[in-house]
């Protein structure tokens, strides 16, 4: 189940804000997000993780809720998170599943995804559709685009928690303030045997979804300073072997496990920092991703270790110097290899291209609506299979027309 920010089972209370003047119970003020801005392209809010996602969702619900929001909406909320991508916060909407899954009606489905896309909670990636994705990717068959929705973050999320934006939109990021407050001495101000008193000069920041945090401190006293520098020789080795490695040198070897991870099934829970930390013996030796994939692969692993990473130092440490050369070679010589690459980017830039041209303008909607005046048939089936869809489409006044006309005539149809 997921939890709430204090650990304890997340809980849905849809309370009014206290008014801080009188002490009564006000209504809260609530702006929805404009249609145009729901799209991962235009949204002001961030993107996140399922976990950190669904702590801004009871958040939102408890302090500034939607006018319709309900427990339902939390529950809603919880089956994406079930299935969202850890690292990318995307969800295929799928409707028919969620209906099995949840035993709500196609209707509450539709109307609460509103609610959390209004609330700046979601976030269209694509847009679903009648164009066949089978055909664009070369396969054989028929199977409609599917809609995708991307977990985000509201920026009043961040202002509530304190936390400073980096960058703006989508792929803005989060600074959290970690600065430890020092307490005041109780010793005069005379006595050098007290502590310092004033706040170090050095602030300490952590970059939301990072593992690593530098610090340091201009005001420690010589006590401790010859305290901390006698310390196991573990702990100088490992200091020796972590502060040769650059930022920059770092960000490359995230940017290689991040395509190492998804190739390997038994890597794919460890996170990407500590995977990274695994594979740099690897890419030290100038392998790539293709060839780390290749290499991991070679292990022929019929089970999955409890911490990978852990595993992999394991084994190259063991197997370091009697590794058959062989798997050092270059995987594009093999064919096979090449194709499976090949086919890959393709489905990637198909893909991307999909993405990219879901975004509906307004000259999409004149030309749509102009056409359903003439056919309400399609537009009544447009609705049937996806209300929102349907209504951002042909608007409100057409869609109502349409299924007032094409359920009056199967009904003289059905009558004569």
């Amino acid at each position: 189940m997921p939890q709430s920010p204090t650990g304890s089972p997340a809980q849905l209370t849809i309370t009014t804000p206290p008014n801080p003047t009188t002490g009564t119970s006000t209504s809260p003020h609530f702006t929805p997000v404009a249609a145009q801005a729901q799209t991962v392209q235009h949204t002001a809010s961030r993107h996140s993780g399922p976990r950190r996602w669904l702590r801004a969702v009871e958040w939102a619900l408890t302090t500034s809720p939607h006018p319709q929001a309900t427990p339902t909406t939390l529950a809603l909320a919880q089956d994406l998170a079930a299935r969202m991508d850890y690292d990318t916060g995307h969800v295929r909407y799928a409707i028919d599943r969620t209906i099995t899954r949840t035993g709500m009606a196609r209707s509450t489905i539709t109307k609460h995804a509103k609610i959390l896309r209004e609330m700046g909670l979601l976030a269209w990636v694509s847009r679903g559709s009648k164009t066949n994705i089978r055909r664009l990717l070369g396969l054989p068959g028929y199977a409609a685009t599917a809609t995708v929705y991307a977990a985000v973050i509201p920026p009043a999320y961040d202002r509530a928690m304190s936390r400073r934006r980096i960058g703006t939109g989508y792929q803005a990021r989060v600074v959290i303030d970690h600065r430890q407050q020092v307490t005041p001495s109780p010793h005069p101000q005379g006595d050098r045997t007290s502590p310092p008193s004033w706040t170090p000069s050095l602030t300490v920041v952590k970059e939301d979804g990072t593992v690593k945090v530098e610090s340091g401190f201009n005001n420690t006293s010589r006590k401790r300073a010859s305290r901390s520098q006698t310390s196991t020789p573990s702990q100088n080795t490992k200091t020796s072997r972590t502060t040769h490695r650059t930022a920059t040198q770092v960000a490359r070897d995230i940017w290689i496990a991040r395509q190492v991870r998804p190739r390997v099934t038994w890597t794919q829970t460890e996170p990407l920092r500590r995977l990274a930390y695994a594979l740099r013996p690897l890419i030290d030796q100038g392998l790539n991703a293709e060839q780390i994939t290749t290499e991991l692969h070679s292990w022929y692993l019929t089970w999955r270790p409890a911490r990978p990473a852990a595993y992999i130092r394991a084994h190259l440490s063991e197997h370091h110097s009697q590794r058959p050369a062989e798997l050092l070679t270059d995987p594009h010589s093999n064919p096979h290899w090449q194709a499976m690459c090949e086919q890959r980017q393709h489905h990637a830039s198909v893909l991307e291209t999909l993405a990219s041209s879901a975004v509906r303008t307004d000259d999409d909607r004149r030309t749509a609506r102009a056409r359903g005046w003439h056919d309400f048939h399609q537009v009544a089936d447009h609705y049937t299979d996806d209300p929102d869809d349907a209504l951002d489409l042909y608007g409100t006044t057409l869609c109502a027309r349409a299924i007032r006309l094409t359920a009056s005539s199967a009904f003289k149809q059905g009558t004569s």
